[in-house]
């Protein structure tokens, strides 16, 4: 069998070999990741995660994983920002409140597809104008769904979670194990 790891994201590569999986092909799929009118967050990080299996061909003997991760503000989807003041605003929303992080994954063989969605809550610490300052200046926050890396410098505002921090950092180890092992894919731990 071959593994398929539709995500450029090294993360998801990192999360997979501390399970002791290699894929053994990255291919990113290129999809439109926009968020429909009045979409709410967990679907719309589902309909985004199908999109991107949907996306990657999956031949005889192929797995294929992809996955979707966003932050939600209430009923709000924090994307990625796609500039420093975005991800300021994200970031300051974010500042002494929780939010949920969500992360669906999705694999697929050529006979089924199997889904999970993951949901953690987690609290980020009320964020002091040199704090904000300096993590922007990193560049940390730059592809990163709600504009900050748990995993990163941006752990240091996170002091409570409730849920996986794997799906916190984009692929929920326990969920994303049990969808491949139910794919059929076998794999030394």
């Amino acid at each position: 069998m071959r593994l398929i790891l539709g995500s450029g994201s090294p993360r998801r590569k990192e999360i997979l070999a501390s399970l002791g999986i290699a894929p053994d092909v990255i291919m990113a799929a290129d999809v439109d990741e926009t968020p429909h009118a009045g979409e709410l967050p967990r679907p719309y990080c589902e309909r985004v995660t199908r999109l991107k299996l949907d996306a990657i061909p999956c031949a005889a003997g192929d797995i294929v994983l992809t996955a979707d991760t966003t932050v939600a503000m209430g009923r709000r989807i924090l994307g990625k920002p796609e500039t420093a003041a975005q991800a300021a605003e994200f970031l300051l929303g974010l500042s002494g409140r929780r939010h949920k992080v969500i992360t669906a994954v999705a694999v697929r063989n050529a006979d089924q597809v199997w889904m999970r969605t993951n949901v953690s809550s987690v609290k980020m610490k009320r964020l002091s104008d040199a704090e904000l300052n300096d993590y922007l200046a990193s560049g940390e926050w730059q592809g990163k769904a709600g504009g900050y890396a748990i995993q990163g410098r941006g752990g240091a505002f996170i002091p409570w979670i409730e849920g996986s921090y794997t799906g916190i950092m984009g692929l929920p180890a326990m969920e994303t194990a049990h969808l491949l092992h139910a794919a059929g894919l076998r794999w030394a731990a």
